[in-house]
């Protein structure tokens, strides 16, 4: 019982920092991160800018893996810190929270859409050159019929509801 939860154990950080590094390579290869620096004309702090990505991630990832062990609202609710507007006022702040997070989460996917489509010029000119042809058409139709495919899958089975 110890080796199977040691070994699920070593596999799920496995999986975590396989799937993370994926995340930062995309990061990495659209050149979103350097990108914002050059919109924002700071570009002499692009380290603050990758660190803050990096830690916005590990902060996402920790809340939602561990969503049940880090009530603050009912910690805020039960020591009434507002008096008797706890509530009204946790809720505002609540929706506040969900109005900047959601403006922030937007232009982010936004700007990571537009740098990828601008990365999808580029795979006409690298078929060409390692001498793809023929073909282009249908391994990019074959890629999109399977995420279509594995989409079907996870919504009609409910998997994103059990996690099985």
């Amino acid at each position: 019982m110890f080796l199977r939860q040691l070994l699920l154990g070593v596999c799920g950080l496995s999986f975590g920092l396989l799937s993370s590094a994926g995340v930062f390579t995309v990061l990495a290869s659209v050149g979103l991160i350097p990108r914002f620096a050059g919109k924002m004309h700071v570009a002499q702090k692009i380290f603050v800018l990758e660190e803050a990505v990096i830690f916005g991630t590990l902060v996402g990832g920790i809340s939602s893996l561990y969503a049940e062990s880090l009530p603050i609202g009912e910690f805020v609710r039960e020591n009434q810190f507002f008096g008797g507007w706890t509530e009204q006022i946790w809720t505002f702040i609540g929706i506040l929270f969900l109005i900047i997070m959601g403006l922030f989460a937007g232009m982010f996917v936004g700007c990571l859409a537009f740098a990828i489509a601008e990365m999808l010029d580029s795979i006409p000119i690298f078929a060409r050159r390692i001498g793809f042809r023929h073909g282009l058409g249908i391994a990019i139709t074959a890629a999109a019929a399977g995420k279509l495919l594995g989409s079907f899958l996870y919504f009609s089975k409910e998997i994103f509801l059990t996690g099985m």
